[in-house]
């Protein structure tokens, strides 16, 4: 009996020291509802933040909705990143059950913002007269594929974690600093690839309308058949427009997307013989390409292997 105790004893000892050695983490918490935010807030927060991933690689963000273990798992977050811009239609309802010490935010609200626009199809120089648009006017959501814009989010979130923990705010600073650095390498190195491309060829086509600020930053001109989501609701119209357009214009690749039904532009394809590009990321949740580098490297890469001669590739 006394070994016994003996034993009991040295093992809680064990015990003891064991969890008196486990790190304990201090720095501060951040949830993020969507993964390109969540790379962010770490190239920004560094060894100073821990990052929880509420929205994760391979999710859908436009039919996301936090059930009630993500709001367990943010407790005792200081911000809540979102991405703003109306892409989160659940954000009303999430800030009556945050807790009064989760500051959320919405990073793309202090962004310009460009309108969601369609490309509209013309005929004999002049839009077609009764021609439904599928959008009703509001400001394109995808702030994120602009490298410009990433460089004003990283701003924003060194902003917001030095006013909940300023003591670190001169290594938030720096974070953003360097983040900002990268993206402009990035977007050089992007502008390189697509001048590859013939001007001319500069059209791109896709079936939902989530490229308007890379095609502003790269000088594309867009076209969507469908519209802002990714809703397969598109009419005969609507697809014998674009055929004619394809045909008109002499596009040579159109490109579906990642996580999205590629049927309507499969039979475009099949109707114009017009090559079918590699599925482009549209909303970075990919799991192979959740962060803006990745998603931008692999977006140019699949644009250029499809539309630049062969001779520039």
């Amino acid at each position: 009996m006394c070994a016994l105790i003996l034993l009991m004893k040295l093992f809680l000892r064990s015990l003891g020291f064991l969890v008196a050695t486990v790190p304990c983490f201090a720095g501060t918490k951040v949830a993020t509802l969507h993964p390109i935010l969540a790379d962010l807030a770490r190239q920004v927060g560094g060894a100073n933040v821990e990052v929880v991933e509420i929205l994760k690689p391979g999710a859908d963000v436009h039919h996301f909705e936090p059930a009630p273990k993500d709001l367990a798992e943010m407790r005792g977050a200081k911000l809540l990143l979102a991405s703003g811009k109306g892409l989160e239609s659940f954000l009303d309802k999430l800030r009556d059950s945050l807790g009064a010490g989760v500051k959320l935010v919405e990073v793309g609200a202090k962004i310009p913002s460009i309108p969601f626009e369609e490309h509209e199809h013309h005929h004999e120089g002049k839009a077609e007269e009764g021609h439904d648009d599928h959008h009703h006017g509001s400001e394109d959501p995808h702030w994120w594929h602009s490298a410009e814009n990433m460089k004003r989010a990283a701003r924003i979130v060194a902003d917001e974690l030095s006013a909940v923990d300023p003591a670190n705010a001169a290594a938030y600073a720096a974070g953003a600093k360097g983040a900002s650095k990268r993206f402009g390498e990035l977007k050089s190195w992007a502008q390189k690839e697509i001048a590859k491309i013939n001007r001319k060829d500069r059209l791109l086509v896709t079936a939902h309308a989530a490229f308007g600020y890379f095609c502003k930053d790269y000088g594309f001109e867009p076209l969507s058949v469908l519209s802002i989501g990714r809703s397969d609701d598109a009419s005969s119209k609507d697809i014998a427009e674009t055929i004619e357009e394809i045909r008109e214009h002499g596009i040579k690749a159109i490109f579906p997307e990642d996580q999205a039904n590629p049927k309507v532009l499969a039979e475009i394809a099949r109707s114009t013989g017009v090559k079918v590009g590699e599925p482009l990321i549209a909303d970075g949740t990919a799991k192979e390409a959740h962060t803006f580098e990745m998603m931008l490297a692999h977006n140019v890469r699949s644009i250029v292997a499809a539309l630049a001669p062969a001779a520039a590739k």
